[in-house]
């Protein structure tokens, strides 16, 4: 791990190439896993906000569990997340030739809205875990990610750059560049610079 002001960062992030490839996972990360997507507090109000916005563009399945439910359900102490239908996509999951996309992201893509979508999604396959006051970004590994991975060294894209945008809206830019330089010093350090 290596520390950027009060953020700590797992090493798996050193040696991580990375640009999703929706044709290949089919956008298995809105649909697969444990439940919803990890919502911050502020953006439970944000996506109930949204909801008359992208309620035509949502599915039938999805709009019955968001009026049963809400768009959002606690998933423990003080956390919460986007509720799922019972074929464990997102609430907001859209299909567009087969690919789960957001509904969220392709109305902010249109600008329709202002909110590009949960901050979880943004940075995943980053997750951020939040320990005594202090937050450790850690990079899920996961298979279902095999092609991105494949795809980021074919092309030389890293992970931290594929996530800048991201990265930036949830720590600022000039977070940003002391990251940067920190991920460059540690691999440095490690021997993983060519």
């Amino acid at each position: 791990m290596f520390a950027v002001d009060h953020i700590l960062i797992s090493d798996g992030l050193l040696r991580a190439p990375f640009a999703c490839q929706l044709q290949a996972c089919r956008g298995a990360c809105c649909v697969q896993g444990e439940g919803g997507a990890p919502l911050e507090p502020g953006e439970r109000r944000v996506l109930e906000s949204l909801l008359p916005e992208l309620w035509q563009d949502l599915r039938p399945e999805a709009q019955a569990v968001i009026t049963q439910r809400g768009p959002w359900q606690k998933v423990g102490t003080d956390r919460y997340a986007t509720t799922c239908v019972d074929d464990g996509a997102c609430v907001f999951v859209v299909y567009e030739d087969a690919i789960a996309r957001c509904a969220i992201q392709r109305a902010y893509s249109q600008g329709r809205i202002d909110f590009p979508k949960p901050i979880s999604c943004h940075l995943y396959p980053l997750r951020v875990e939040r320990q005594k006051g202090v937050e450790i970004l850690r990079y899920e590994e996961i298979p279902l990610c095999d092609p991105a991975r494949q795809h980021g060294a074919h092309c030389g894209i890293e992970l931290i750059d594929f996530l800048e945008t991201p990265l930036t809206r949830c720590y600022g830019a000039s977070w940003y560049v002391r990251f940067r330089a920190a991920w460059a010093e540690r691999r440095q350090t490690l021997g993983l610079v060519p």
